[in-house]
């Protein structure tokens, strides 16, 4: 039976367009559509178990996987099979929970699962753009209680024109790479990296993407409708009890209000909450506590937020006593471990990250190998986050997504700071070792001055500060925090982070928490957050002004030449022979690459002393010397021969000639050592090679005076071609010619 195939296609301009389509593919999941760009073609299926969970969240998992044959290659590694999912893919799962996540509803606990795969890859589609699109598209076919359809785009700007969804090579090319995730009516999410553009320009890339999306989600509105629009199902939600919920506002209000206006450090006030929420627990009896505890726990939340909220608005303080516009007390410190390549201590209130950089050749560079991009990385930041750093001992299994997402962020809001000269891989490693708001943005604080510290010649210095907003959408009054704590993030509207220079912004991150945030205050905010970064760039520069002029001395020195391909074998030896006894001799570690454009070796010398770097070169020069015509060479004797001596050139050792006889003086020579001796130094001339012999000439008395009265006597030659023969050779003629 053929199936039945509804399908919306979406023109994208400049003759591009994405379809959607369904009723081909995995019917038995509860939605599922085929999301198409060119030949690049992701496959989402979303399914929610029918039975509510007894968690009081929403266990929604989002995976995203590229397949290897989507692209005809196989799988790195000994299993050739997909396996844990890469960085790359974990970005874009983390990409589509963010927006999908907050619209459904609070009381759905239904386990979920949506998942995303690139079963075709097109080298010019970005796949990571269309997942957004993809998942919201399979949930509007389904019948899950969810608000309304979504998407997510990319935007680009190349030579001041926005591109939606632009090819690799036009992100090439791009001043920005941002992805923005919204429904029709209000932007949701955006995250990406900058050129030091200005607020105003991020809010129009923003503005030009919205657009975008605005298109996509009436696509889906009309194929959700062709294709038969389910019923939404019914479930279980959470019990409510109007009647407890304001009996306990009543009880907790004013004590959570005057506790917050205290100013209290973060125990302290955890401790006097806890306080408060057992006093009212103590006002109920047990079996009153065994049959709704649980909305007596959810119901003092809802006052506790309530209250703090209220504080701000009302009074424009927070809850460590801060104006809406200050950041906490900084302090910074760098070369703070001795042993490292750079290092430095970011602290700022009650969250502290420790930042080292490592520096190495193009050998420790991050490979990146997906189906839809392969690459190398030569600036990578690592961002860890165990758990003492917020006072819990939980288990550690491995990066979670969350560290993977926070390191991205700091990565890319200083890689665009490294020098495109830099002949170094640098590697940033964040140990966060206090938490309580933004460890991400104290990453890139501390990444800033520990490459500073390092000697990498970054640009210019990077800050970077976590902004939150508390609004009330009746009255119309709004509160922008500079610098949010932890429990800032959790009970605002809006969760946002931007890095940046002093003349622009490099990153951003933006979780946007309520609907219909006008531009204005989006503009508001980010100009706020340009005073805060000012304020923190300043305490940066103060710990250290500027980058070391060079690195320390117990940090490997790294020199780069090029050299012509020719020479490439051998440099290496035979079985890598020359280049690993080099190394060993040298103490340094050599990395040869070839440039496909030049066709040129580049060599790279990494070591700690100069000396060994410096033996490596002259090794090089001596590979690579080429003596010129008619140039004049110093060189010493270091053989000799019956008829001529070998000598080398002294200005690269190990290259070898043979000094004939016949041209160490004007005199006839009868032995090599009436003239010249072991270990004698001196000039001669280089001739190329003698078209006669096809050998390299050199000559010693080419520099000398000819003698008074010289004559150059006549070679002679026979018909043959045969050049100074022998006695031997005229006794053999002279038996022909009898």
């Amino acid at each position: 039976m053929i199936p039945k195939v509804f399908k919306e296609v979406i023109d994208l301009g400049d003759g591009r367009e994405i379809s959607i389509e369904t009723g081909k593919l995995a019917k038995q999941a509860h939605g599922s559509v085929v999301v198409q760009s060119g030949k690049c073609m992701l496959l989402c299926t979303v399914v929610s178990n029918y039975k509510q969970s007894d968690l009081d969240f929403l266990p929604l998992t989002v995976d995203y996987r590229e397949k290897f044959a989507a692209a005809g290659r196989y799988p790195g590694g000994f299993f050739k099979r997909e396996a844990r999912p890469s960085d790359g893919e974990v970005l874009t799962m983390r990409l589509v929970d963010r927006v999908l996540r907050p619209l459904f509803p609070k009381d759905y606990h239904s386990e979920t699962q949506v998942m995303i795969q690139l079963m075709s890859h097109d080298d010019d589609v970005m796949p990571d753009a269309m997942a957004g699109l993809a998942a919201s598209a399979a949930i509007q076919l389904s019948d899950f209680p969810f608000e309304c359809p979504i998407s997510e785009v990319r935007v680009g700007r190349v030579n001041g024109e926005f591109i939606i969804n632009p090819s690799r090579e036009q992100l090439d090319q791009s001043d920005i790479d941002m992805m923005i995730g919204a429904s029709a009516d209000s932007v949701m999410m955006v995250e990406g990296e900058m050129d030091e553009i200005s607020e105003e320009e991020m809010t129009e890339a923003i503005k030009a993407a919205h657009e975008a999306i605005k298109v996509q989600c009436a696509a889906q509105v009309r194929l959700a409708e062709a294709f038969g629009k389910k019923e939404v199902r019914e479930y279980d939600g959470e019990r409510e009890d109007e009647a407890l919920k304001q009996k306990i506002h009543d009880m907790a209000y004013d004590k959570v209000y005057a506790i917050a206006k205290g100013g209290s450090s973060k125990h302290e006030r955890g401790a006097a909450f806890d306080s408060i929420k057992e006093e009212i627990k103590a006002t109920f009896s047990e079996e009153e506590l065994e049959d709704f505890g649980d909305l007596v726990s959810k119901y003092y939340r809802a006052a506790e937020k309530a209250a703090i909220r209220d504080l701000t608005l009302n009074e424009g303080l927070r809850l460590d006593g801060r104006k809406t516009t200050e950041v906490r007390p900084i302090w910074c410190e760098v070369d703070y471990l001795p042993s490292v390549h750079g290092s430095s201590v970011f602290t700022r209130g009650e969250t502290q990250a420790l930042a080292t950089v490592t520096l190495g050749t193009s050998r420790d560079s991050n490979q990146i190998d997906m189906p839809s991009y392969e690459g190398e990385e030569n600036f990578y930041l690592h961002y860890n986050f165990p758990p003492f750093c917020t006072g819990e001992a939980r288990p550690i299994r491995g990066t979670s997504r969350r560290e993977i997402g926070h390191g991205n962020l700091a990565q890319r809001a200083l890689k665009g700071m490294v020098p495109e000269d830099c002949p170094y891989t640098v590697r940033v490693v964040s140990e966060v070792l206090e938490s309580n708001g933004s460890s991400s943005m104290a990453t890139v604080c501390a990444g800033t001055m520990a490459m500073m510290d390092a000697g990498v010649q970054m640009k210019k210095p990077v800050s970077g500060i976590a902004m939150g907003l508390i609004s009330d959408g009746d009255s119309g009054k709004y509160a922008v925090l500079s610098d949010i704590l932890g429990d800032e993030d959790h009970l605002g509207d809006m969760d946002f982070k931007v890095t940046g220079t002093a003349d622009g912004i490099t990153a951003c991150q933006m979780d946007i928490k309520v609907k219909g945030l006008s531009y204005e205050i989006l503009v508001n905010a980010l100009k706020q957050a340009r005073d805060g970064r000012l304020h923190i760039l300043e305490k940066l520069t103060d710990a250290i002004a500027e980058p070391r002029a060079d690195v320390k001395d117990y940090a490997p020195k790294m020199v780069t030449v090029r050299i012509d391909n020719e020479y490439i074998g051998a440099l290496i030896g035979p079985g890598g022979k020359v280049i690993q006894e080099l190394q060993k001799e040298t103490d340094t570690t050599i990395v040869i690459n070839e440039d496909p454009v030049t066709e040129e070796g580049i060599v790279e010398i990494l070591g700690t002393g100069q000396e060994g770097i410096d033996a490596v070169l002259a090794k090089i020069d001596s590979l690579t010397f080429k003596p010129e015509v008619g140039s004049v060479y110093e060189v010493k004797v270091i053989k000799m021969l019956d008829f001529g001596a070998v000598v080398e050139y002294t200005e690269a050792p190990g290259n070898e000639i043979l000094l004939h006889v016949s041209e160490l003086a004007w005199e006839r020579t009868e032995n090599v050592s009436d003239v010249v001796n072991m270990g004698d130094v001196f000039d001669v001339k280089y001739f190329g090679v003698d078209k006669r012999t096809r050998k390299e000439k050199i000559s010693r008395k080419a520099l000398l005076p000819k003698p008074e009265g010289y004559q150059e006597r006549p070679r002679r030659d026979d018909k043959g071609g045969n050049r100074g023969r022998d006695n031997r050779g005229r006794d053999n003629r002279n038996r022909n010619r009898d």
